[in-house]
């Protein structure tokens, strides 16, 4: 990225200066999720800059009860964005870790110190919309023929439960001229849920199922969602499944770079 330095925060006066927190997934599996999210941010009058000694967040060991581990990875972070003027994330599971789990696994100085950062942290769409709002309606970078396709909004579980994300994402498409079909059940688990899904292989698969046959009724041929873990599995189970549904993160959707083939479909041929 353009903006990988280890800039400092903006002055009082200049544009709000944002420290883009990748995520492994985006850096590893598509980093066009991480471009577009840089350009919403920078097109909405952000000053975006990648701290380059950034890691993963800790949730993989965290969720899996290595506590210590992942305390050495939440310091790491802290201390890493903890001068940022705002933190924004495009995924709300991993932006819910820095939020919520950091203050609740240090202790003492560290978890002040946590708690700071959290305050300054957001998840993309939720930070476009409920901090940005009085500038984001100036972006129209769209195409036409994506602005009369009807997608599907899948909600991830940590961004919904954790973080209270819903409307935000779909108040932004609606804004960018995208129609979303609602699913039946959308409060429901996709069965990713990180390593769940490999610890509870079959019912995993059968909530992969469900998910995307709930957005295939719904007839829209795009399913979209805020957490790249969600849509790499959903994509994979789809594959294999021959459903026949693409998979886009929110983030390139409102960008309107879609040059990219759809998640799960970079290799096929």
């Amino acid at each position: 990225m353009t903006a990988a330095t280890d800039a400092q925060p903006a002055a009082p006066g200049e544009q709000p200066a944002v420290a883009l927190f990748v995520t492994c997934l985006v850096d590893l599996f598509r980093p066009e999720v991480g471009f577009a999210t840089l350009r919403l941010l920078e097109d909405a009058g952000c000053r975006v800059y990648v701290p380059r000694a950034q890691t993963c967040c800790g949730q993989p060991g965290y969720n899996n009860g290595d506590y210590e581990g992942a305390r050495a990875v939440a310091r790491d972070v802290i201390r890493t964005f903890e001068q940022a003027e705002f933190v924004v994330v495009p995924s709300g599971s991993c932006a819910g870790m820095l939020i919520h789990h950091y203050p609740k696994l240090l202790e003492g100085a560290w978890r002040e110190r946590a708690r700071a950062l959290a305050e300054r942290t957001w998840e993309l769409t939720a930070f476009l919309s409920d901090v940005l709002s009085d500038v984001l309606p100036v972006r129209r970078r769209v195409p036409a023929a994506q602005a009369q396709a009807a997608v599907a909004y899948h909600d991830g579980c940590a961004g919904l439960r954790e973080l209270g994300i819903r409307e935000q994402p779909r108040r932004l498409l609606a804004e960018s001229g995208i129609a979303v079909r609602e699913l039946e059940q959308p409060d429901v688990c996709c069965g990713f849920g990180g390593t769940f899904c490999a610890k509870m292989p079959a019912i995993s698969a059968k909530m992969a199922d469900d998910k995307l046959k709930d957005a295939v009724e719904t007839g829209a041929d795009t399913l979209v969602a805020g957490d790249l873990g969600c849509l790499i599995a959903l994509a994979g189970r789809a594959r294999r499944e021959g459903v026949a549904l693409s998979f886009r993160h929110v983030a390139e959707l409102l960008d309107g770079e879609l040059e990219a083939p759809p998640i799960g479909e970079e290799t096929r041929g």
